[in-house]
């Protein structure tokens, strides 16, 4: 998962879930009180406090002097995106249940995907890419690719509504 902070002033910076030590992991369980598993499903949410919690420590890797209560941006200013490997995830869940269905079509199945999983990638392109190589050829990414870990549908909450123009913009400014 990528939290991204899109100040209203400022540069917009990414922070990746997974980039973290152990010992940040243990920080991060400190500041919200919760085990690792409960603050990365509370990610799928964009809950403010794992996002601020985990942004502050990646942020100290580089600004070691940083406090936490020196690192608290307004709501609207941090939201999550999926990474690669979690949008090819969500696009191999996809085609094996859309493949139950002896109704769905390659065209409709894509149509689906490219509507919901581009807006919540961190790398929309990419996204739109993955689809329409594993739409086009479902065994293509199978053996290729992690077991991914979520298994929920994306859900309205993963996109903040602040969040919506700013993915255009945000993979503009990549």
């Amino acid at each position: 998962m990528i939290i991204v902070h899109e100040p209203e002033k400022g540069e917009r910076e990414t922070f990746d879930a997974r980039s973290l030590r152990v010992s940040e992991a243990q920080i991060v369980q400190r500041i919200t009180g919760r085990k690792w598993g409960e603050v990365r499903q509370s990610l799928d949410q964009d809950d403010p406090e794992a996002m601020r919690a985990i942004a502050w420590v990646v942020k100290k890797r580089s600004h070691p002097s940083l406090s936490y209560d020196d690192f608290d941006p307004g709501i609207e200013e941090l939201y999550t995106r999926l990474d690669t490997d979690e949008v090819r995830g969500w696009v191999e869940r996809g085609l094996a249940v859309a493949g139950m269905d002896p109704e769905a079509t390659q065209d409709n199945i894509r149509a689906v995907m490219l509507a919901q999983l581009p807006p919540i990638a961190a790398d929309p392109e990419h996204a739109e890419r993955i689809i329409e190589e594993l739409v086009a050829d479902p065994k293509a990414g199978a053996a290729e690719s992690p077991t991914a870990q979520n298994t929920d549908p994306p859900s309205e909450t993963q996109t903040s509504p602040s969040s919506d123009s700013s993915a255009s913009s945000a993979s503009a400014t990549s």
